[in-house]
């Protein structure tokens, strides 16, 4: 059987690549999509904070302003079809003295030039009655309904599979190493010697899109990991806010935020700090009593107490602050969607289409599929369920009453769905359903969610991993990944 030649391959299944996936499968296409990591979401959007911005922070010639104003409001219908956790909880921007209040109202008319829908200065009073947790030092402030708050990864599973379930094909585990063009066919070889051909290919590849752009030969530029350390914080915490809560921002930065899950948990930060290493995730101490000094000057109710765990994620910057979404001048053929750090997550719908435009503009030939149906359906989750509903759900299939995470009740029934849906590490399983995100952060849990993915995957304890790679729960040889499974 001949090997197959796609219409093309999308480099990354983060938020950028799987929202292009997304709408180019609604085409009579072939696509692919490559992510180097055991599951999608496990780069750059895994550690999102979740916020849908409203697009006052940009500049209106900017990309990012564009992108982001367009996928902040297709977000309503993409929630109908996906069936993802979002809600519109609306920004707020706290200013704390009146040389602050002169940035509220540059932000402000920014907004307005961006066409911000409802966007409004407003008063020390408006402000406490619309966030009575805000501080009483606060002076005014900015208020932006049309914001909101999601679950990256949930967000990011759905779209790609809508995309699989519309013929997209994903290639997990595929690191990009080398590529050689013949006759107008990319030939896309992977560190462990998997081999696609595609004749169109799009650099989706976030902190590494520098390096992937390099291995085409296309554009020479490069991305500076900007670092954000964040602090999850228990259900039901006392300084749990109505809105996001935004500083007035900084160079670099739109300051460390007050954030209400989707989800009903409460994360602050993040920072902001450029390093060199791509793979550097560690936090603090002296950032978290930075970032909490910072969060508990805006919301005094926030205490340390209430921390569940820390975690750091890292942005692709580069020189020029604006995403990189191109042709490239360089590589024919070859797409760039690079660069894309906040509002990337916001804007990722956006570039869905800026992409499909692109890939026109390039000559792609993209007919409408007849059968397209984008539609997913909702998944039971034993928590949204009252009582006599549960009762009836747990009748008709018993694994709905076997609460594997107590913290985030969740079911065996979840867990097996989301094994099925092709998440099989602990982290996989976390994201999709949120067992061992709650206040034990597993400690509970996880023994049960081994035993299950043993049962369904047909994997020894000593093969599974909590993100893939070197990541085994149980080794031999401690630190070095060795897997031999006892005699």
């Amino acid at each position: 059987m001949a090997e197959t030649l796609f219409d093309l391959a999308i480099i990354g299944a983060g938020v950028t690549g799987s929202s292009i996936a997304y709408q180019l499968s609604a085409y009579d296409t072939k696509v692919v999509v490559l992510e180097k990591m055991e599951d999608i979401s496990f780069g750059v959007t895994k550690a999102n904070s979740g916020i849908i911005h409203a697009g006052f922070h940009h500049k209106p010639d900017s990309l990012k302003a564009h992108l982001e104003i367009q996928g902040n409001l297709m977000y309503d219908e993409l929630k109908q079809t996906l069936d993802f956790p979002f809600k519109r909880v609306g920004i707020l921007v706290a200013a704390f003295n009146y040389e602050e209040m002169k940035m509220v109202e540059k932000l402000y008319h920014q907004g307005v030039e961006n066409n911000v829908p409802r966007i409004e200065i407003v008063s020390r009073e408006r402000i406490l009655d619309l966030e009575p947790k805000l501080s009483q030092d606060v002076v005014g402030g900015l208020y932006a309904p049309t914001g909101g708050i999601i679950e990256p990864y949930r967000f990011v599973f759905a779209l790609m599979e809508s995309a699989l379930k519309n013929g997209v094909e994903l290639r997990r585990n595929f690191m990009v190493s080398q590529c050689k063009q013949k006759d107008g066919v990319f030939t896309i070889l992977s560190a462990d010697n998997q081999a696609v051909r595609a004749r169109r290919v799009v650099n989706a590849a976030g902190l590494y899109s520098d390096e992937v752009s390099r291995i085409f030969k296309a554009e020479e530029f490069q991305i500076i990991p900007r670092k954000g350390e964040e602090y999850l914080l228990e259900r039901n915490a006392s300084g749990f806010p109505r809105h996001v809560i935004f500083p007035v921002p900084v160079k670099n930065s739109k300051g460390v935020l007050v954030i209400p899950t989707v989800e009903g948990t409460m994360m602050i930060g993040p920072t902001a700090e450029e390093i060199d290493d791509k793979e550097d995730f560690s936090t603090t101490r002296d950032n978290l009593e930075r970032v909490f000094t910072l969060a508990m000057k805006m919301v005094p109710m926030i205490s340390k107490k209430e921390i569940i765990t820390s975690f750091a994620g890292l942005r692709p910057a580069m020189k020029g602050n604006d995403f990189l979404i191109k042709i490239s001048d360089k590589t024919p053929h070859f797409i760039q969607a690079a660069a894309i750090q906040s509002p990337g997550l916001t804007a990722a719908p956006a570039i869905g289409l800026y992409v499909l435009d692109l890939l026109k503009q390039d000559g792609m030939e993209l007919v409408k599929k007849i059968d397209h149906d984008p539609k997913l359906e909702k998944k039971p989750m034993i928590r949204e369920f009252d009582f006599s509903d549960a009762d009836k759900l747990i009748s008709d299939d018993r694994r709905y009453g076997n609460i594997v995470c107590r913290c985030e009740n969740v079911s065996e029934a979840e867990i097996i769905e989301a094994i099925k849906n092709g998440h099989h590490t602990l982290d996989g399983i976390k994201f999709y359903t949120r067992a061992g995100m709650g206040r034990c952060q597993g400690g509970f849990c996880a023994y049960k969610i081994i035993k299950i993915l043993m049962r369904e995957t047909g994997k020894s304890a000593y093969q599974l991993t909590k993100r893939g790679g070197n990541s085994f729960l149980l080794s031999h040889q401690l630190g070095e990944g060795k897997v031999d499974t006892p005699s």
